[in-house]
């Protein structure tokens, strides 16, 4: 064979090899090439790539030129206001305002509806595999199923029906117990549950959580709008400070990356209970940071700055939204406390056995203009109290409400009456306020809560010589305790600078404390109603000194003049406290009269009918002083 033979057999085995490699490799990146294709598929159809979606597509039509479109006039103007009303529901949706948030809801569907094919709904949220679902998933699943049956009750119900409320032991460290709901108790719930979805479940469920994101409230948002007392986020776990500095943690050697963020706690306020929500929690600081910047901007923003470290606020639905950030706090946190306006009676809160005295009292103490304190702690009830007591104000009465946020939506359960609500804002301070209402006619001051030494100063001027009474919240924890508060409040305002005549001032206008509790297991009820009772200051001082007939006869007599006066100026007590009623191994009791004083005023103020009816009632369970 010659060199030519060989070198062309060598050529054709080269470009035989080369044509091989060339197929098989051709024939590999046909194999490899669905799954990477697949791999492109799954992602697309991603919670979060979703969201990008949905805000590219809504960019698109809230910023389209419908001018280009070439509609006809009247399909213009429809677009024109779907335009409007969908920017307008997209700027309130997440401030508690329920029908601007169904109506952005429904938008996403409609897109995601059209974007996701039917083979790809799972790539969003795996439903078809309950081992890859996480307890929060499987939460939003339940929550979905209850809200079908139950509306906006469906939280409660989940939560009562399946006992997730009881006390239970918190930490393997700690034998207490307190009130959580566990990733466990939620998987369980739904292995027992075992929930079948429809397409269109599955659908709604995945807008809800693109939602979150986008415009909603993050993890919390259907939570906010539960049939619940509130919600909190950003109270417990461990800060930003600690987990960048690990030598502040007691226990250094202990991976603090295991512990829980700040950012990851959530928790409810339910039937008198905190409970936290151990599956739930944010993904990160920077989405808790985005809702607290957002939550409270109803009606009026105000900005949240480290200068101004706090906002408060209602949302639209009623609700009173805190927020705080630090350096003010140490960590972002915002609470939510849902306020229910429906049906607000004294004998819808006040069920125990004997029920019927303290029902019966409150309303006579209201007719009878009594100037009153609901006191106890937060949580106890004392707002929604206020709220039942004003149905027993008589209608001819006008009533004037300072708040430091709207809260007592007194209007929306009495819109016959006269009512008229002042709130303080960035410009107008509560005390600004309060000064106004002077120039109205205002017969009844309802105060929502006094928190600030210049509210209990005019808290005492008004009830002295404006308002008929006076129905306000306060935290005092005694009787003793509201008076001496008042009282400091005047010294602190430089009204009076004599402890004893500041105290007799708050006495004077200070009739009855109904004081609220809260247990262990959240049950709320009223601990006892409390009589202020002013101790008569009338009895003449000696006067010996005047008939003295000696030098030292009137100094010996004038002496005991002036031991007198200081031993009534600081010994003596100016009042005392005396429990009407008390709450007794589960029954309200009748356990002292009311003063006579009170009763012939109470008397007085009231039509004849209720008079009679008061005397009645004094009589039967034994009040009459």
């Amino acid at each position: 064979m010659s060199v030519a033979d060989i070198i062309n057999a060598l050529f054709i085995i080269v470009i035989t090899a080369s044509t091989a490699a060339f197929i098989i490799l051709f024939f590999r990146s046909r194999k490899m090439a669905p799954d990477f294709k697949k791999e492109q598929d799954v992602s697309k159809y991603t919670i979060p790539s979703l969201v990008e979606h949905i805000k590219e597509s809504i960019d698109a039509i809230t910023r389209a030129n419908l001018l280009e479109l070439g509609l006809n006039e009247v399909e213009y103007k429809k677009q024109l206001n779907k335009r409007a009303e969908l920017k307008k529901a997209l700027k309130n949706c997440m401030y508690g305002s329920l029908e601007d948030k169904q109506f952005v809801k429904a938008f996403i569907y409609d897109i995601l509806n059209d974007y996701i094919p039917r083979d790809r709904i799972n790539d969003a949220i795996p439903f078809d595999n309950p081992f890859l679902l996480t307890a929060r998933d499987k939460f939003s699943v339940l929550l979905h199923e209850y809200k079908k049956r139950y509306g906006l009750d469906a939280l409660a119900v989940m939560i009562e029906s399946n006992g997730l409320d009881r006390p239970k032991k918190i930490s393997d460290d700690d034998e207490s117990q307190g009130y959580v709901i566990t990733s466990g108790e939620i998987e369980e719930l739904y292995e027992k549950t075992s929930p079948v979805l429809s397409i269109e479940d599955k659908l709604e469920i995945i807008t809800q959580a693109v939602y979150e994101k986008y415009k909603g409230l993050g993890v919390i948002d259907e939570i906010r709008d539960m049939n619940i007392d509130g919600v909190s986020a950003g109270v417990s776990g461990v800060t930003d400070v600690v987990f960048r500095n690990p030598s502040f943690f007691p226990n250094p050697g202990e991976s603090i990356k295991k512990l829980p963020r700040s950012h990851e706690s959530v928790w409810i306020f339910f039937r008198g209970k905190t409970i936290r929500l151990e599956f739930l929690g944010f993904e990160s600081e920077k989405e808790l940071r985005r809702v607290c910047q957002n939550i409270y901007r109803y009606n009026r923003g105000g900005q949240l700055s480290e200068a101004t470290g706090y906002r408060v606020n209602e949302m639209k639905d009623g609700s009173r939204v805190l927020v705080v950030r630090p350096p003010f706090s140490e960590s972002w946190a915002f609470f939510v406390r849902k306020f229910h306006i429906r049906n607000v009676t004294l004998e819808g809160l006040i069920t125990d056995m004997g029920s019927e005295l303290p029902v019966n009292l409150i309303k006579f103490l209201v007719k009878g203009c009594m100037i009153t304190a609901i006191t106890g702690q937060q949580g106890s009830g004392k707002t929604t109290l206020l709220m039942a007591m004003v149905r027993h104000i008589y209608p001819t009465l006008p009533i004037r409400v300072q708040e430091m946020a709207f809260e007592l939506h007194l209007r929306r359960l009495y819109p016959e009456r006269n009512i008229l609500t002042f709130c303080e804002t960035d410009s107008i301070s509560g005390q600004e306020g309060l000064d106004i209402q002077k120039k109205t006619d205002g017969s009844v001051n309802i105060l929502g809560e006094v928190a600030t030494d210049p509210v209990a100063a005019w808290l005492v001027q008004m009830s002295q010589v404006a308002s008929l009474f006076t129905l306000f919240t306060h935290h005092a924890k005694t009787t003793r305790d509201l008076v001496y508060s008042l009282r400091n409040s005047l010294l602190k305002c430089e009204m009076f600078t004599n402890e004893k005549i500041a105290e007799q001032q708050v006495v004077s206008v200070l009739d009855f404390d109904i004081h609220l509790a809260r247990d262990f297991s959240g049950k709320r009820y009223i601990e006892r109603i409390t009589e202020v009772v002013a101790t008569p200051l009338q009895q003449p001082y000696p006067q010996g000194f005047r008939d003295a007939g000696t030098t030292g006869g009137k100094v010996a007599g004038f002496m005991e003049t002036t031991a007198e006066f200081y031993a009534r100026m600081t010994d003596r007590p100016s009042f005392e406290t005396r429990n009407i009623i008390e709450y007794q191994d589960g029954e309200y009791r009748a356990v002292n009269p009311i003063s006579r004083e009170k009763i012939n005023r109470m008397m007085q103020a009231m039509s004849r009918e209720d008079a009679e009816a008061f005397s009645s009632f004094l009589e039967k369970w034994g009040l009459a002083g």
